[in-house]
């Protein structure tokens, strides 16, 4: 495969199954990208293979059953695998898979934040008269 198509095949590999439908709804083997667990679906409770894929099996964790992640689960995966992908250390073809997840994970849809909780209504409540408050 022509490699300037790769990148924006994994990208929409990554984006369109988000957008389309949560993970844990997808039928059938899970269409992993990259390891145990980058893609949708994974290979649970199998190890991760590298810091891309433990960066993924995190937010695999912390994506509720049949729901979308929470916001904080994608800005976690796109910063952890932003760290994958700066690191010299690791081999280049991972560091650029891990450019394109952290891309994609940018562009996750996300669970709505929970509304929060509203404020008490004031409640009017009478002070004693201050000769109360004195010591006999």
């Amino acid at each position: 495969m022509n490699r300037s198509i790769l990148p924006l095949l994994l990208v929409a590999g990554l984006a369109m199954p988000a957008l389309t439908q949560t993970a844990a709804a997808v039928e059938g083997p899970p269409m992993l990208l990259h390891g145990n667990y980058c893609g949708p679906g994974n290979n649970g409770p199998a190890a991760p293979v590298d810091a891309l894929d433990a960066a993924c099996a995190r937010h695999d964790a912390c994506t509720p059953d049949g729901a979308l992640a929470p916001k904080a689960c994608n800005l976690r995966l796109q910063v952890d695998a932003a760290r994958v992908a700066d690191d010299p250390r690791q081999p280049v073809d991972l560091r650029m898979l891990a450019g394109l997840v952290a891309s994609g994970a940018a562009m996750m849809p996300s669970a709505p934040a929970a509304k929060p909780l509203a404020a008490p209504a004031s409640v009017d409540v009478e002070s004693p008269p201050d000769s109360d408050l004195l010591p006999e």
